[in-house]
């Protein structure tokens, strides 16, 4: 059980740190709601000290190690770690879930290039869909379908993210928008992140990802219905309070590098209340024929390793593969390192 301290630390922590999804959490109950903010407030930490460390592989190797502790209920003395530790034992947490996180962060170290549609939906699928999954098994549903619609939804605040954030990733030399979409309208990925210039074109591309979004949070929509009739409000709260960031998007002509999509707190709460009157609605409405659609290929694997009982496995070998160029990469690194220092002795 999470401590009240660390359930207090996590909370102030997501409540600056993750406008939207703390918006969208005060619907859930609390039985769902502590624990979801503590395993956000642990995914927020581990992306933040990736996306934000001047030693990415390093922080990713020390995000792994986290992660082993945790999971032999021995973790870090930190707040985020006891937490995140607390509920993988109340709710018997698939490995398997955070380490696809794990994955995606270690491809964000490497620098992983994504040439289409279906990589960057691989990036999502562990960065986002991820937490989808786990979302759900802190609600204690286990269902096949619901599994993959909650992944449809990660999916989509993710495209929806990388979206509104194309000029902040251009600037730091990250490029989420598929590669082979800017060579279709004649665009050098290359001489893009080089200079990242307002163009029609990258408009466009903007637009046509947002549009990829939209059918998933359409798709998503069909598994909410089907959560805990409490969970659904909160639930249905994230879908619109992300899709919102879309229409930001879009009444910004579709430019993310000059300008940054916001939504404020009267919008947020004309979502909130729209996700209350869904919730309503779903109790008489009849099943979407699409919630049995089959997950989207990239996140079959996390539909699997939730539906199933947890089961203590090794990891996988692209895990494993990402890990070992990290590792080589930090050993470069420290060597280095100790080459200038006996240089300067």
């Amino acid at each position: 059980m999470i401590s009240t301290g660390d359930m207090a630390h996590c909370r102030a922590s997501i409540r600056t740190g993750s406008l939207s999804f703390h918006a969208a959490s005060r619907l859930l109950p609390p039985r769902v709601r502590d624990p979801a903010l503590a395993l956000y407030a642990f995914c927020r930490l581990a992306d933040d000290e990736v996306d934000e460390g001047q030693d990415k592989a390093r922080a990713v190797l020390t995000l792994r190690d986290r992660l082993d502790l945790a999971y032999r209920g021995q973790p870090r003395n930190a707040p985020e770690d006891r937490a995140f530790a607390a509920l993988v034992e109340d709710f018997a947490m698939p490995r398997a879930l955070p380490e696809a996180l794990l994955e995606g962060l270690a491809w964000d170290a490497t620098g992983r290039q994504y040439d289409t549609l279906s990589g960057v939906m691989d990036y999502s699928a562990r960065v986002a869909a991820a937490v989808g999954a786990m979302m759900c098994v802190l609600m204690q549903v286990r269902d096949a379908d619901a599994l993959a619609r909650a992944c449809d939804l990660g999916l989509a605040m993710q495209l929806t993210n990388i979206a509104r954030d194309v000029g902040e990733d251009a600037r730091a030399g990250r490029l989420y928008l598929p590669r082979d979409w800017l060579r279709d309208e004649g665009l050098d990925p290359a001489r893009f992140l080089a200079n990242p210039a307002p163009d029609p074109r990258i408009a466009r591309l903007t637009r046509r990802l947002l549009a990829e979004a939209e059918g998933l949070y359409i798709r998503a929509e069909a598994g909410v219905a089907v959560l805990p009739l409490d969970c659904r409000p909160g639930i249905f709260g994230a879908r619109h309070i992300y899709a919102g960031i879309g229409r930001a998007v879009r009444q910004n002509g579709f430019d993310s590098i000059t300008r940054r999509a916001r939504t404020g707190k009267v919008a947020k709460i004309g979502w909130l209340t729209l996700a209350m009157g869904q919730t309503a609605a779903s109790l008489a409405l009849p099943r979407a024929p699409h919630l049995h659609a089959l997950p989207a290929p990239e996140v079959a694997f996390l539909v699997s390793a939730a539906a199933r009982a947890p089961v203590s496995r090794g990891r996988t070998e692209a895990l494993l593969s990402v890990l070992a160029q990290l590792e080589a990469q930090d050993r470069r690194r420290r060597d280095r390192g100790a080459s200038l220092s006996r240089s300067t002795v």
